[in-house]
């Protein structure tokens, strides 16, 4: 009985959520001022607030799902530089609702960065492995607070089907909704060296499926992988490029405690990425991406204590005024070296 009544509530207040941003949409697009930058590149700040006027932050959540990658539906091992954790906050295994941990991220980013709006990012593991009646439960959750514009979906390419498109393709009739498919790289040879379970025709074909949606659609990418060369990382820009979708993420490839990774690296079978290496990639390849796709990330963000190497990959504003720097002294910018036709976003 319990249980029913706190579906009830939260069902409840999902459709007033709707309705309170109907209004709001409403006067965003009355009240609409491009935002002007300088950047050479099209950061993710710059195009949330051109989209709603204001300061819109991501709360990072963990809805305590799993992986096929680790599960045993395809392997048990998982991604070669992905530990236990699943890159996510670890706060499920704490006993975190979704309710609690967007609340409290909301009071922290408030706070931090005066923002205004927020996207629930479900973040950890992968977001569509689950029957869609208990993942419309946690996404609708998220959309029943307060201020909570849309959603950003992590996931894999072969964890979408139908239902769950048609799922995400509702809410994105209201709310601003990106789904994330984790490619790291389009050769075939480096998906099965660490251990992905999907090969790059997967992941178009999600991207075929996700497309006339409404949905956003953002690709991760990773720089670094063992034995690609810059050619290989390049011919990934470029192959992206090509797939009209509306954003990328850029990760460095570190090394974090726990993972297959870690042995190779141990072993001297895998180096990282020199900081100046990995900042001539970035800029590199954001030459080659089309100026209209939205640069959510441009490295990684490890956990200080679980990191093995580089060591550099903790000073991520010290990267990222490395690659501003570098683009200024190239006299160089994102879509340099592609011939853009702008799409509406």
């Amino acid at each position: 009985m319990c249980q029913v009544l706190d579906e009830f509530i939260i069902y409840n207040c999902f459709i007033i959520r709707v309705k309170q941003l109907i209004k709001d949409r409403v006067k965003l697009k009355m009240n609409f001022e491009p935002v002007n930058t300088k950047k050479r590149y099209y950061d993710f700040n710059t195009y949330l607030r051109t989209v709603f006027g204001c300061r819109v932050q991501k709360i990072t959540l963990d809805a305590g799902l799993s992986c096929p990658n680790r599960d045993g539906k395809i392997s048990r091992k998982g991604c070669i530089y992905c530990n236990a954790r699943g890159s996510g906050t670890g706060a499920y295994a704490k006993g975190l609702s979704i309710t609690k941990q967007m609340v409290d991220g909301k009071k922290r980013l408030s706070r931090r960065y005066k923002a205004r709006k927020f996207l629930a990012y479900f973040q950890s593991f992968t977001n569509t492995y689950a029957p869609v009646d208990k993942l419309k439960g946690l996404y609708e959750e998220a959309l029943a607070i307060d201020d909570v514009v849309g959603l950003s979906i992590g996931t894999r390419p072969d964890c979408v089907d139908e239902p769950i498109l048609n799922l995400l393709q509702e809410y994105a009739k209201y709310y601003h909704v990106w789904i994330e498919y984790g490619l790291q790289s389009i050769h075939d040879a480096t998906l099965a060296l660490i251990n992905r379970g999907h090969d790059f025709q997967c992941f178009q074909k999600a991207v075929d499926a996700t497309k006339n949606r409404g949905i956003k659609i953002c690709a991760h990418v990773i720089l670094g992988l063992p034995d690609e060369k810059r050619s290989h990382m390049l011919e990934t820009a470029k192959a992206v490029a090509k797939m009209e979708i509306d954003g990328i993420k850029i990760h460095l490839l570190y090394v974090v405690k726990g993972t297959e990774l870690e042995k190779l690296y141990r072993q001297g079978r895998y180096k990282c990425l020199e900081q100046e290496e990995y900042v001539d990639l970035v800029c590199d390849f954001l030459e080659l991406i089309p100026q209209d796709m939205v640069i959510q990330r441009l490295t990684g963000d490890p956990h200080p204590k679980e990191l093995v190497a580089p060591e550099w990959s903790l000073q991520k504003s010290e990267t990222l005024t490395l690659i501003k720097n570098t683009l200024e002294r190239r006299d160089s910018w994102q879509g340099m070296k592609v011939k853009l036709e702008i799409r509406n976003l």
